[in-house]
């Protein structure tokens, strides 16, 4: 067998890199699409964007599902960041007040990345992505639950029916609010922190008190 001289493997290493690049500028592209036409964009739309034919985009990703999900990586990858900022909230309460807020706000700022993911968690390729991401939220939220519900005295396996709870209701309301938009996000902020963490009796209050 042939033992790659170092000229060699500096010639592929480069052909990787600028492959590399190459497939991160089309994945540029066809966000620019995505953005401007929404999430059921073709291949035929992306290539003619990026002045190139539908084999060029099939000979860096394979298929229109490679592309997707690539695509679908990169939102995921996005709004994990986002949702990272609100682990430095004080307290636990302003904590889940900052991980719907920092949700809402990818919401808000990226609504056609937002719709691309919903329509990904629907698609057999993608929707392994987006079940992983839930999941991985879902354990990061009953993570962070698991010491006020046993200072709260109550069982510790309450964590991931809330966790799950959360996740759900939020993505709901998100989904829902991202084609209203009935009232502002601070205020939907509030009405879901009220509900996921003071429950159903701080409403019940407020009605007996007016």
């Amino acid at each position: 067998m042939a033992t790659q001289t170092p000229a060699t493997r500096r010639r592929d290493s480069e052909r990787a890199r600028l492959r590399e690049r190459r497939r991160g500028e089309l994945l540029d592209v066809a966000d620019e699409v995505i953005q401007r036409d929404g999430p059921h964009v073709s291949m035929d739309d992306i290539a003619s964007e990026a002045g190139i034919t539908k084999p060029v985009l099939y000979r860096h990703f394979g298929d229109k599902d490679g592309l997707y999900t690539a695509l679908t990586e990169r939102y995921i990858a996005e709004l994990v960041v986002a949702l990272r900022s609100a682990v430095s909230a004080p307290n636990p309460r302003s904590r889940l007040a900052a991980t719907i807020d920092a949700y809402l706000s990818y919401v808000e700022r990226e609504p056609e990345r937002y719709r691309f993911l919903l329509h990904a968690s629907e698609q057999p390729r993608t929707a392994p992505l987006m079940t992983d991401f839930r999941h991985r939220h879902v354990a990061n939220c009953a993570f962070a639950a698991v010491e006020n519900i046993q200072r709260a005295g109550l069982d510790p396996g309450f964590a991931k029916p809330w966790a799950e709870c959360v996740t759900g209701m939020v993505r709901a309301a998100g989904t829902s609010w991202l084609e209203s938009r009935s009232m502002p996000r601070a205020q939907l902020v509030e009405y879901l922190t009220t509900i996921l963490w003071d429950g159903f009796s701080a409403l019940r209050q407020s009605v007996a008190e007016s």
